[in-house]
């Protein structure tokens, strides 16, 4: 069975999405790491009896640093791949040269790349909006494209209705996107 690591900062709903559609049914996540000490996704991660490590990025001197602590942190794990879900950090050469993933992005890539993806996205004039999944290269958000999905904005929608069409488009392409990473590996 393949093996996958995720990595996540905050509540970690797309990684329990994950851990409910691929764990042991399509691959092993064998570990989840974060960044954030307080990160509600950790208990979700622990619940699944999958193990999760906490790297604080604060405890760091600089990005460089803490992409080298993380980078054989995954190592140890010896992953098929790894799966950014909702990894709010940017990762520098040192990670991303060294460790195949793929990221999950709130937005029709190329447009709105980087922090505040939803918010800005829901702010602009575009009326087609979505969410990709896309490699993860030195470029922010910048790799090749997997998946993407789009959906027509209502103007009339609210910010936090607008969020939860891209939740739900998350929930059903970063499945996806792995499951079709796991086969063509």
């Amino acid at each position: 069975m393949k093996k996958i690591v995720a990595l996540f900062s905050g509540e970690g709903t797309n990684l329990a999405n994950l851990i409910e559609k691929i764990h042991l049914k399509h691959g092993a996540i064998i570990g989840a790491i974060t960044n954030n000490p307080d990160a509600g996704g950790i208990a979700k991660v622990r619940a699944a009896h999958i193990p999760v490590e906490i790297l604080d990025h604060r405890d760091y001197e600089s990005r460089e640093a803490y992409d080298t602590a993380l980078v054989e942190m995954i190592q140890d794990y010896d992953p098929d791949l790894v799966v950014l879900c909702g990894f709010m950090r940017i990762l520098t050469p040192v990670f991303t040269s060294s460790i195949p993933s793929i990221n999950l992005h709130p937005s029709l890539l190329p447009a709105f790349k980087g922090s505040r993806a939803i918010e800005r996205s829901f702010e602009s004039d575009e009326n087609v909006c979505g969410v990709s999944v896309h490699w993860v290269t030195d470029e922010l958000d910048g790799g090749k494209i997997i998946l993407q999905k789009s959906f027509t904005k209502n103007p009339k929608d609210t910010l936090e209705e607008f969020s939860a069409k891209i939740r739900e488009i998350e929930h059903e392409i970063l499945p996806l996107s792995v499951i079709k990473i796991l086969k063509d590996s």
